[in-house]
């Protein structure tokens, strides 16, 4: 806790035989970040024909998920799914070589890929059909208000015919256009269509390429005659029962994609995941130097997995096999991969740093700080018993339901419902429930502070937080500073700051005693001579204007605590202007309709106000983390730590290690 899992820095070399079964096994483990080697005596490794079929079966097989998944019958999307969802069920693969993985991968593709691109082409032509005919339709639409049989508005052997829409304002200076370049030997048939004209262009051939400039010069849009003969209204007949069959033959093609998404989908994913995850670790190849004989690794490892997966290790390649585990120096602090370590009822809440950025080897993990103040803060902005007791209950369910999956809903949901406890404490301290509802029906409230009443008070208590809140993170810093050999940063950067603080905080509590107050005033004094000086040595000349703009950028971080009493009355104020107007609904006795309608706003309207205001307090109380409180003392600028690790969701590998 408040420390980075610890790491060490692990060297292989071993013979090229136990390549694969190796990186499997770390693979599989995923416990070891494995970085790239800068060896100049051997050559980089990389990719052979089997990892490139991988690579390209995981696209082939990409595409088949895609189709069999819009075709695969749905599940009927229950909240009760959301809140529980299903576990997927893992099926086991007895792994043997990445040569045997890729044969099983092509004997499925070789009797699935044909079943489904053949279903695939079927539905795509059919529904490339659909859409002709439909478009056909349209343009039958089109020339019905011409009333002229389909067949005369195609061009014979001596005449062209051109059918098409332009402009109504540009159609009479394109027919006098037109009638000047071919002589008068044109023959036109017209209808008005809003603001445009349908009009049809019959043309000698010998004319048609005297015509065609102008026509395109008028923007004339033309239309493609539809084939068969007979009016429109006769052929839109004809087309419609046409348009159809070939639904139902598309319907009937869906539902054999249906059926083979039935049979197939569950394999097609299976085998996704297993292609996807020997191409994955086919990425680390170029990382390894190798010889015609042996090949090198190295990487980062927690040193809590290092006697695993050293065993590991011997076993796989028969000891036959140099292995060097060492400490990480001085020169490779920043480039240490960190990961977060923390015990069971903080480690949701990592999620919240990881969001900001993860320490530094050299820094505190500040993850069981957040859980508190983050938690704390959040129901101090929320501050409604029943507000949290709501958040709490639908929390709860949701932390239930997914603490097996571990996922993001679970770690976020585990967040809000310790921060619910905060707000149903805070609410009872304010006797806030609904806001001043049970007040409004006459019960007695007891409470510490009244929101409005005691706006005030409140606000003399966020600021006072705020300082708390201010000092832990300055402090936090001057120990880092001071254990990481920076005197002169924990002296001049936190330790000023402390004691400013601390100034600040006595004279608030001095109460009119003159040796409480001197001292106040000796200790701000001193706090605030460290921050100059810091200011001169870190920025010299500059040091004048920084010292007014940071002196002040504190003051600014610390009124930014205010924040925690306006969301508080912001909280209370909604919920007030609910209940009034309830109460006012409420006095209409004509049927009944002022209880109903005041119930129905009490509950829409309280739920409303749950849901505002909890996104409120969850962005505010994250502002106050990551901006007041990270920059005192916290960098955020560490690695993650990822590791070389197999994605398993549906498959389950049994590897003989």
């Amino acid at each position: 806790m408040f420390r980075p899992e610890e790491m060490v820095k692990i060297e292989v070399i071993t013979l090229n035989r136990y390549k694969d079964g190796l990186l499997t096994y770390l693979h599989e483990n995923g416990a070891v970040e494995v970085r790239e080697l800068n060896v100049k005596v051997a050559q980089r490794d990389s990719p052979n024909e089997y990892h490139r079929k991988a690579a390209s079966y995981s696209i082939t097989i990409s595409r088949l998920v895609d189709f069999l998944r819009a075709h695969k019958r749905k599940g009927k999307g229950s909240i009760k799914e959301f809140i529980f969802p299903p576990e997927r069920k893992k099926r086991k693969y007895k792994y043997e070589g990445i040569e045997k993985l890729i044969k099983d991968v092509e004997e499925f593709l070789s009797k699935v890929e044909p079943e489904v691109k053949a279903i695939e082409a079927k539905i795509t032509s059919l529904q490339t059909e659909i859409e002709r005919i439909k478009s056909d339709i349209s343009v039958l639409e089109l020339l019905s208000s011409l009333n002229i049989d389909v067949s005369y508005l195609r061009s014979t052997d001596m005449l062209e015919i051109v059918v098409g829409t332009v402009d109504r304002n540009r159609f009479k200076p394109l027919l006098e256009e037109v009638s000047k370049a071919t002589r008068g030997r044109v023959v036109v048939v017209s209808k008005e269509l809003k603001d445009r004209v349908l009009a049809v262009f019959v043309f000698l051939k010998g004319d048609y390429e005297k015509a065609n400039p102008i026509l395109a010069k008028y923007s004339l849009e033309r239309i493609e005659i539809p084939e068969g003969e007979g009016t429109p209204r006769e052929l839109i007949r004809e087309y419609e029962a046409k348009l159809k069959e070939i639904e139902k033959d598309l319907e009937d093609a869906r539902k054999d994609a249906e059926k083979l998404a039935e049979k197939y989908y569950e394999d097609v994913v299976f085998y996704k995941e297993l292609v996807e995850n020997e191409r994955d670790k086919s990425s680390v190849l170029p990382m390894l130097a190798r010889t015609n004989m042996t090949f090198a690794l190295t990487g980062w490892l927690p040193r809590a997995d290092v006697t695993k997966i050293l065993e590991g290790i011997k076993r796989l390649t028969g000891g036959k096999a140099y292995i060097n585990v060492r400490e990480p120096s001085e020169e490779e602090l920043e480039e240490i991969p960190i990961k977060l370590n923390n015990p069971g009822w903080a480690k949701p809440f990592e999620m919240l740093t990881e969001m900001y950025g993860v320490p530094r080897y050299d820094e505190i993990d500040p993850t069981p700080i957040i859980t508190f103040t983050y938690s704390f803060f959040f129901g101090f902005m929320l501050t409604d018993f029943m507000y949290g007791l709501i958040v709490g209950l639908v929390a709860a369910l949701l932390v239930k339901g997914h603490k097996k999956l571990n996922d993001g809903t679970y770690k976020f949901a585990y967040t809000l419902l310790i921060s619910s406890f905060f707000t149903m404490f805070m609410g009872a301290i304010f006797g806030s429930y609904f806001g001043n509802a049970l007040d409004l029906v006459g019960f007695h409230v007891p409470r510490v502070w009244d929101t409005f009443e005691n706006a005030l008070v409140v606000l003399q208590l966020a600021l006072a937080i705020g300082l708390a809140h201010l000092f832990t993170g300055y402090t936090i810093g001057f120990i880092v500073k001071l254990k990481n050999g920076d005197k002169k940063g924990a002296l001049f950067d936190q330790l000023s700051w402390m004691l400013i603080i601390l100034g600040i905080v006595v004279l608030a509590l001095a109460s009119g005693s003159q040796s409480a107050k001197l001292t106040g005033e000796v200790i701000f004094g001193i706090g605030l001579v460290l921050f100059a000086i810091g200011e001169v040595v870190n920025n010299k000349g500059l040091a004048a204007l920084l010292i007014i703009s940071d002196f002040f950028g504190f003051v600014g971080s610390w009124l930014s605590y205010a924040r925690l009493m306006a969301l508080a009355l912001a909280t209370s104020g909604i919920a007030m202007v609910v209940n009034i107007l309830v109460q006012m609904i409420w006095g209409i006795k004509f049927l009944y309709i002022g209880p109903i309608v005041g119930v129905i706003l009490f509950i829409g309207g309280q739920l409303f106000s749950v849901a505002i205001n909890s996104l409120g307090a969850f962005v505010h109380s994250l502002r106050l983390q990551y901006v007041e409180f990270f920059g005192t003392f916290y960098s955020g600028d560490g690695k993650p730590f990822e590791p070389f690790k197999a994605k398993r969701e549906v498959s389950e590998l049994e590897f003989e290690a």
